[in-house]
């Protein structure tokens, strides 16, 4: 019955995949529990030194193991993080998903089985802070350099593919401007150069694919060759644990595998345990609500006096709308514009860092339902200063060309009521007005 049942698994949609169905794998089985027990030993009992050999031999050789494999020790494979891994590579779309310690372990893994010395990476010049500080400061001590150009306009990308370009890195949405960059061009445009190339130096595409989370996104249907997560964020939700995955196609399973064995940075099944069991089976759950929540809050930031911009793909301004329409969209093809919203306060550039810092402090101060706190993706509203705290690593002329601005907020929606967390905007925004120290172009009317 339980076979007959995975079998027929792909007869349910995805929301329903990522919840129900026994708690099985092609490594290990626990069919009659609804809740998988938490694995809790580092190291596993052999039987012989035999299967100790056999064991070794078949880790080092994925595409070999079968259904009933030999675990060994924690950091090469146990079933918790197994379990979460196969959920994972099916909401992705992937043939396979390694599991991580954190979100940037992943990503230095996807960058670390893909590059060696010598090869050239092509990155969007917007990044999350520690990716830009891990390829501008760590890879080239390695001999990897990275080139950052704008990825949007397609000549920048042809004036810096070399024959030594090995990736081309991206994230979609880009944190925190929430540009949209069209990862099926840029692969056309990649698979353009692989077809001069000799086997073996094609260009890889990899995607950071935490803003938008599979419910949102899935950049594999687009052409990525690898798709990276901070499970820490959306898929986890709650932020109790942090995790990071690599989804790809099988080819790429041995060198992540043996990559986390000799770099260390694997998730532990105490980790992996939350997010299988509470954080994916809720992730459509919360994407929806939060959606709605970051619909409503847009529009209200859209026509606050003190407010320049805003930047959220839901937004009939979005300057990017039809791209976003055309790449996000839940499993069931709804539009799904993500749960994070990017606005300007007006001013120049120290009059508006000025206003941000004092609107988040009162924030910080007053609110109930808002957190100052940097991550995102959480059950609970978030809100930071990405220009001084998330990007800090960012040169401030670097962050000004690209648009991350001294007045730029970062706010990541949780599940509290919408009308709340507009309430709490509102009285900061209207306490900031009111602050002497401040610029505030429109004061007297502003909390009107």
């Amino acid at each position: 019955m339980a076979k007959n049942k995975e079998q027929n698994q792909a007869n349910y949609n995805m929301r329903t995949r990522m919840i129900d169905g026994s708690y099985g794998s092609k490594h290990w089985e626990y069919n009659h529990h609804i809740v998988p027990p938490m694995s809790a030993s580092c190291a596993y009992r052999l039987d012989n030194v035999q299967r100790g050999a056999e064991g070794f031999a078949h880790f080092a050789n994925p595409e070999d193991i079968d259904s009933l494999p030999i675990f060994i020790y924690d950091r090469l494979d146990e079933p918790a993080r197994g379990m979460l891994e196969e959920k994972l590579a099916c909401a992705e779309g992937g043939d396979i998903a390694v599991c991580f310690a954190t979100g940037m372990a992943a990503i230095s893994a996807a960058i670390g089985v893909t590059t060696k010395h010598g090869d050239e990476i092509v990155a969007h010049h917007t990044l999350y802070g520690c990716t830009y500080s891990l390829f501008a400061n760590w890879l080239p001590r390695q001999g990897i350099t990275t080139s950052f150009v704008d990825l949007k306009d397609p000549s920048a990308f042809w004036s810096s593919i070399t024959c030594n370009t090995r990736v081309v890195y991206l994230e979609t949405p880009v944190n925190p401007t929430l540009d949209i960059l069209d990862i099926a061009s840029i692969k056309k445009s990649i698979s353009d150069v692989n077809a001069t190339r000799p086997k073996g130096r094609e260009i890889l595409l990899i995607v950071d694919n935490t803003f938008a989370t599979p419910f949102c996104q899935r950049p594999l249907q687009f052409g990525a060759d690898m798709v990276v997560q901070s499970l820490t964020k959306n898929i986890g939700g709650f932020g109790t644990d942090m995790g990071g995955a690599v989804i790809a196609s099988a080819k790429y399973q041995r060198d992540l595998l043996l990559y986390r064995k000799d770099f260390g940075g694997v998730l532990s099944p105490k980790g992996a345990w939350p997010i299988l069991v509470y954080g994916l089976p809720t992730l459509a759950a919360r994407m929806v609500n939060q959606q709605k929540s970051a619909m409503k809050i847009a529009h209200f930031l859209e026509g606050h006096p003190m407010i320049e911009k805003v930047i959220y793909p839901g937004l009939e301004s979005f300057p990017q709308r039809e791209l976003a329409r055309k790449q996000m969209f839940s499993y069931d093809g709804t539009f799904a514009p993500g749960t994070v919203i990017y606005f300007v306060l007006k001013g120049n550039q120290g009059r508006a860092q000025k206003a941000a810092e004092i609107f988040i402090n009162v924030v910080a101060k007053n609110s109930r339902c808002i957190t100052l706190a940097v991550s995102l993706g959480q059950i609970r509203t978030l809100i930071e200063a990405p220009y001084s705290m998330t990007h800090a690593a960012l040169p401030d002329d670097l962050k000004n060309a690209i648009g991350i601005s001294p007045g730029g907020i970062r706010l990541s929606l949780g599940l509290e009521d919408w009308h709340d967390i507009i309430a709490d905007l509102s009285r900061a925004l209207e306490e900031t007005s009111a602050d002497p120290s401040n610029y505030c172009d429109g004061a007297a009317t502003a909390g009107s």
